[in-house]
């Protein structure tokens, strides 16, 4: 048998048994009244507060008019900025970057600066690598130590991405097609070795009244209206379904399912670089500590991934420092779903588990740039999504 055929027949379910079956009987075509769905294994998380391995503080720049993809005159540098993503950095990295790609070589230059090693940087730079240019990276730190390695890891493209009053009338239109870009080119990381971008279910559960509600840390006082664009990508991503009791087995009011993308970042990060060097490009130790020092860089064209760096670097007030905390539990491979319960998201990734405590609303952690990890809050957060297996 042709191997190529093999392969594919065993990724079908079919192997030289199932062919044999096959030939030795006759053709007999099998019909249902309606499809039989095979139950998820539902293999428990395991909460034990000494499971943790880690807990990492993740400052987010979130700018109430958006995210900065812009050029600005720096001296003898043309600059275009490309920060202020919020919570969307990863899910927005490849659209918002082909728009700081363009903004780049507009004017015809062939050798390009790009300041930031995070995902930001990263994709703008293979970007502009490909388009032809000769591209650099300085960075003051690699990926792994970057603020966009301590992020959630999901699809999140409207994550505190701006505030609806103050955002121009082109935006939405502007982050839709950030959004829309950016999901197809995601896609060409799903199924590669490593898996740095893959889909698993993620059971959105809704607690039974008297369920203590949202857990997390309180709420900065005041209110941002936070937009929300979710509804014009409906089209574009999958959508929830509502389950049965009998589909799941948590002790919940209600759940819905709906397949995410989560990113699995540190090998996303890896095979990003790994691209951009063999592809020619050079990454460069450096920390810029003022504007004017751009003035020592040989490129004419800089491109600014700087994220949260940018408001002590360009002196940008604009942008708001969000706390998020994230607690990393030793990895389980038999877990192969997300869920989120009281405000409480859980994400199994192949670099831990990683549980996240939100808390009531989206002014959690806003204005605050403590990056100081807090244990109390993450064994809160175990406790309380230990309650989904207590009768496991």
């Amino acid at each position: 048998m042709d191997v190529q055929l093999h392969r594919r027949m065993v990724l079908a379910g079919l192997g030289s048994a199932g062919l044999a079956g096959c030939v030795s009987a006759p053709a007999t075509l099998i019909t249902s009244a309606r499809p039989v769905f095979q139950r998820q294994v539902f293999a428990p998380l395991l909460t034990d507060p000494g499971r943790l391995s880690r807990i990492t503080v993740c400052t987010r720049p979130f700018r109430a008019q958006g995210p900065r993809v812009e050029v600005e005159a720096v001296g003898d540098k043309r600059v275009v900025h490309n920060y202020g993503h919020g919570g969307s950095g990863w899910s927005l990295s490849w659209g918002s970057a082909a728009m700081a790609r363009d903004l780049a070589l507009a004017g015809g230059q062939a050798d390009v600066a790009v300041i930031g090693c995070g995902a930001l940087g990263l994709t703008a730079a293979l970007q502009i690598l490909r388009a032809g240019a000769r591209v650099t990276i300085h960075a003051a730190e690699r990926t792994p130590y970057t603020r966009s390695a301590r992020a959630t890891g999901v699809w999140s493209p409207d994550s505190r991405i701006a505030a609806d009053a103050a955002v121009t009338s082109d935006f939405p239109a502007r982050w839709e097609a950030m959004a829309r870009r950016s999901w197809v080119d995601h896609h060409a990381f799903v199924g590669l070795d490593g898996d740095p971008v893959r889909f698993i279910d993620q059971y959105n559960l809704a607690a039974k009244r008297g369920g203590n509600g949202a857990v997390g840390p309180a709420p900065t006082p005041g209110r941002i209206g936070f937009a929300h664009y979710a509804d014009r990508l409906a089209d574009l991503v999958p959508h929830s379904r509502l389950l049965g009791m009998g589909e799941h087995p948590f002790p919940v009011a209600s759940a819905r399912v709906v397949p995410q993308m989560i990113f699995n970042v540190a090998e996303y990060a890896r095979q990003l670089t790994e691209a951009f060097l063999m592809e020619g490009g050079r990454i460069v130790q450096r920390t810029f500590h003022h504007p004017s020092e751009l003035a020592s860089l040989a490129e004419p064209v800089v491109v600014n991934c700087t994220g949260y760096g940018a408001r002590a670097l360009f002196g940008d007030g604009s942008i708001v420092p969000v706390r998020g905390q994230i607690a990393w539990l030793t990895p389980q491979p038999e877990l192969t779903y997300a869920l989120n319960f009281r405000a409480i998201s859980m994400v199994p990734r192949h670099d831990g588990i990683v549980v996240q405590a939100n808390g009531a609303s989206q002014m959690v952690g806003y204005g605050v740039e403590d990056e100081t990890p807090d244990r109390a809050e993450a064994e809160q957060a175990l406790a309380a999504l230990a309650t989904l297996y207590a009768s496991a």
